[in-house]
């Protein structure tokens, strides 16, 4: 079993200051994983996400939206959005009855890469180290953090 003050060879005034540092690090390191698992897709996490977010609405989303519903609430999501139209993963929808709203929809081509994105990404390796009811105490924990928010 890993033992983060070891990996990083530092220990810590207490135990909630070592669970803060834990989850910052834990964050990054997934975080390198999805770059890595994406980059053959040639996309970004963030551009998965948005994928996954339109996918799942079944229907067009004001940018607007999309920005909200983000897992990792990016500045730059115009941006995402620009570069997976010149993918032509999404197209944009000028809305009739005013002109500064666009919609946002997924494209059949969008829908393919998350196709091929789901028949490997279903399973996780390190999540085999968790069981379950881990998983579910550990989610909880984490929306506990959030809680005085």
């Amino acid at each position: 079993m890993g033992d983060f003050a070891k990996e990083i060879k530092s220990s810590f005034p207490n135990d909630k200051v070592k669970a803060l540092l834990n989850i910052i690090y834990t964050s990054n390191w997934i975080n390198s994983l999805q770059v890595a698992f994406f980059k053959p897709f040639g996309l970004s996490p963030q551009q998965y996400n948005i994928l996954r977010i339109l996918r799942g609405a079944n229907k067009p989303l004001k940018v607007q939206t999309i920005k909200e519903r983000m897992i990792e609430r990016s500045p730059n999501a115009t941006r995402l959005m620009d570069k997976l139209r010149e993918k032509e993963l999404i197209e944009r929808i000028a809305c009739e009855n005013d002109r500064r709203v666009v919609y946002i929809n997924i494209s059949s081509k969008g829908l393919d890469i998350l196709g091929q994105i789901d028949t490997q990404n279903n399973k996780h390796p390190f999540l085999d180290n968790i069981s379950d009811k881990e998983a579910s105490v550990l989610s909880h924990l984490l929306d506990k953090l959030r809680d005085k928010q």
